[in-house]
């Protein structure tokens, strides 16, 4: 879990203190401001599928940009070095790039409110619900991983009690989502994306100044650490031993595939975002233009990470001592004044806002949507089901405060996120794979592999590995692993169950195929220019690329 050393406080004043109710002032008044164009449920969770590729775009990134991503991927920087970099260039870029232009013209033409509505279409009721109940339960717990990280993060340093901090952030997320709907959220997630870069970017440009600049950087490290610290890929032959535990294979396959595509392509925390765009054109680019930010990411996460390693010697040597967690906030407390500290514990706050409310807001669209509507309480006028969603909203809310204490059963909480992924994204991504390609692949096909996929990782890590039965050098490793082994079952029962099951007839599957076409999906509207900017394909190698050349200097 996340914990910050007992005696680690930030030197904050009433400035500091003043820009953080600022800050929540604007973000109540961007729910206010939203709550106008709230008339319908397609609004309240969809945002009437009226927003540009710009606001999406950045609203998808932040929505992933999370403070348990920016303090674990900062102590992993600090503990694992260049390594990390795996998780954005190979982990990320990639399925970014196949859902933008490969199943976002599938998911926003066939208009559907949600991932699991999707399965609902090409595998039927079965699936659907499974799918559905998969993701709500999912997306409350990563909700409370986000209000438990705030919690210990904000009695560390400002000496909250940890039930002030989660009642006073879950009451914002709350507040604004409820009032506003997706909108809220999605604005908020931009404004949300740039306070953070505003308290990242200072303090990595302070911090290299502090360290002699990036050969004072290299050269501290390479004497600490060895010159493979700062190189990607050293010492991840098969066989070979790395503090990550991982071989190239795994970091391919378990992560640069299956984990990545499976969270990228499957979460609705994120498709939700894309969904909302104004057309199809700009549904397709949400991910393209995140990619982007995405890309650059590392270079306020993971140098941080490395700089607080320089500047503390001692980080994560001792128990009692200063962890790798602690990394962000002791740059915080040694490099900057106050002011700009009042900024930087903002967008520590905003960061773990933007991955609650992500996570709310997908929450309450798959319960309200592909449950309570589907299966509990059908055929109600409209205005039942967005008092139902604003209702649902506090539901997720309060039980995310309540799944939040879960987390402190594990002992890395980047290890637990990533143990959630395997579980539950994985098998959704091997379903939806086979299912979108293979026309054959029958419905009790794509509820067996679902279940199986599930059942597989969860077998694999809980009993394999934690049993001891199989040797996993650590738990990042064991949840590559995982997720290989959910990939293959799933895939492996999904075969076989269509081979003795009938498939769904061509003219059900218009549209959710890959190569049919229905009357929706051919509909593209016009946006005024061919502006290179406004190609998918070319934003989608364009990343690719750049995350590629990215990798060259710590691949030397």
């Amino acid at each position: 879990m996340i914990t910050l050393a007992e005696g680690l406080r930030l030197p904050t004043n009433g400035l500091d203190y003043t820009i953080l109710a600022l800050y929540f002032v604007v973000v109540l008044g961007i729910g206010f401001a939203a709550k106008r164009s709230v008339k319908t449920s397609l609004d309240f969770f969809l945002s009437g599928r009226s927003l540009p590729a710009w606001v999406t775009g950045l609203a998808f990134v932040a929505a992933n940009l999370g403070a348990t991503e920016i303090l674990g991927m900062a102590a992993n920087g600090a503990q694992y070095g260049a390594y990390t970099v795996h998780w954005y260039w190979i982990g990320a870029i990639p399925a970014m790039v196949f859902l933008g232009l490969v199943m976002m013209p599938f998911y926003y033409g066939s208009k559907v409110r949600s991932v699991p509505e999707f399965l609902l279409h090409r595998f039927g009721p079965s699936s659907h619900l499974l799918s559905s109940v998969i993701f709500a339960v999912s997306s409350v717990l990563i909700a409370g991983v986000n209000l438990y990280a705030m919690a210990i993060v904000l009695q560390a340093l400002l000496g909250w009690p940890q039930w002030v901090a989660i009642v006073v952030a879950g009451f914002f997320v709350l507040a604004y989502i409820t009032i506003g709907g997706l909108s809220s959220a999605i604005y908020n997630e931009v404004l949300q994306f740039f306070v953070i870069l505003a308290a990242l970017i200072p303090l990595t440009i302070v911090g290299l100044k502090r360290v002699g600049g990036w050969d004072g950087l290299t050269d501290s490290l390479n004497s600490s650490h060895g010159d493979a610290f700062l190189t990607a890929w050293k010492g991840t032959g098969i066989g070979e031993a790395n503090p990550l535990g991982a071989n190239w294979l795994t970091i391919v396959l378990g992560l640069g595939f299956v984990m990545s595509f499976g969270y990228w392509t499957t979460n609705f925390a994120e498709v939700q975002r894309a969904l909302s765009a104004k057309n199809l054109s700009a549904a397709k680019r949400t991910p393209l233009i995140a990619a982007f930010p995405k890309i650059f990411i590392p270079l306020v996460v993971v140098i941080p990470g490395l700089i607080a390693l320089v500047m503390e010697p001692t980080l994560g040597k001792s128990k009692d001592g200063l962890q790798y967690n602690d990394a962000i906030p002791v740059l915080m407390r040694d490099l900057l004044p106050n002011g700009v500290l009042g900024i930087a514990v903002t967008g520590l706050l905003a960061a773990f806002m933007a991955g609650m409310a992500a996570n709310v807001s997908s929450f309450n669209t798959v319960f309200t949507n592909d449950i309570w509507a589907a299966y509990l309480k059908k055929g109600r006028e409209d205005a039942y089901y967005l008092k139902t969603g604003r209702v649902v909203t506090a539901v997720g809310v309060l039980t995310g405060m309540g799944t939040a204490f879960i987390a402190a059963s594990f002992s890395n909480i980047m290890n637990y996120l990533q143990t959630l992924f395997s579980f539950f994204n994985v098998p959704l991504f091997v379903v939806f794979i086979i299912g979108m390609f293979w026309k054959r692949t029958s419905a009790a096909a794509g509820f067996w592999g679902l279940l199986s996929g599930t059942a597989a990782a969860m077998v694999n890590y809980f009993w394999l590995y934690k049993q001891g039965i199989i040797a996993i050098p650590s738990d990042q490793g064991a949840n590559f692993v995982s997720s290989i082994v959910a990939f293959v079952v799933g895939a492996l029962v999904m075969f076989v169950v269509t081979l003795f099951t009938e498939p769904k007839s061509a003219e059900s599957l218009a549209g959710l195929v890959y190569g049919t076409r229905s009357p929706g999906m051919a509909e593209l509207p016009a946006e005024g220019d061919d502006a290179w900017y406004r190609r998918p394909a070319l934003l989608g190698w364009g990343a690719v690329v750049l995350a590629a050349l990215c990798y060259l200097p710590f691949s030397l």
